[in-house]
């Protein structure tokens, strides 16, 4: 299945409090979650599936 990114509302962590290295995420249709580089907006952006997001937030790796 492949997402349609057009209309997905992207936005940044507010914990980012306005710097340049950050990435967004946008949730999708079924489940499904885009990530991408904030300063490359036009660039590629990674589409993960509801399970793989979870498992992602649950491993703590984001919090080093």
């Amino acid at each position: 299945m492949k997402s349609d990114l057009a209309q997905a509302e992207w936005f940044k962590s507010s914990r980012s409090a306005g710097g340049q290295d950050c990435v967004e995420i946008a949730f999708l249709g079924g489940g499904d979650v885009g990530v991408r580089d904030s300063k490359n907006r036009l660039g590629p952006a990674l589409v993960f599936s509801a399970g793989e997001w979870d498992r992602f937030l649950s491993s703590g790796v984001w919090k080093r």
